[in-house]
């Protein structure tokens, strides 16, 4: 087997490359935001998957690392992808679709809620491309009522 990239597939190189990010991050309802920042290296993995390393602070203190992988599924017609980070156990497994404009790219995955209810939740990740050298990331989260709410923004500047 070897697969061929196909413009979904070219279209995730636009990530490729070290990234600086601020995030601003409101991990409860009413609470202030809190401000972060951290670095990110984006690599290919033959055209097919994008792989993203992520190290910077928490809310709270201390320092985090993660890893974000994507890819596009041409059976599936999906983009799909998995992410998972130096703070918790769970294993957040993307599905999602780019938009007519090739600029939001949207994955929606489930996890646990972090209201101690041991319950989970929807949750959505919305990758937005604003130029060659800047992009952003909104995590938004399902709540009991239907809503989706941002929890964070990231904004990621190219540093090459």
């Amino acid at each position: 087997m070897n697969a061929e990239p196909q413009k979904e597939h070219i279209w995730l190189n636009r990530l490729v490359g070290e990234w600086t990010y601020e995030i601003e991050a409101c991990m409860k309802p009413g609470e202030l935001p809190q401000k972060l920042t951290g670095t990110e290296t984006v690599r290919s993995i033959g055209g097919l998957w994008i792989v993203a390393e992520g190290r910077g602070e928490m809310p709270g203190g201390g320092l985090a690392t993660t890893i974000l992988t994507i890819g596009f599924d041409p059976a599936a017609k999906r983009y799909i992808g998995s992410w998972v980070g130096s703070m918790m156990t769970h294993l957040w497994i993307y599905e999602g679709t780019l938009d007519a404009d090739e600029k939001v790219l949207s994955l929606n995955c489930e996890g646990p809620t972090f209201d101690g209810s041991g319950g989970t939740t929807k949750y959505k990740d919305v990758h937005t491309m604003i130029s060659a050298t800047e992009r952003t990331l909104t995590g938004n989260i399902l709540d009991k009522d239907g809503k989706w709410n941002a929890m964070m923004t990231c904004t990621y500047r190219r540093v090459r």
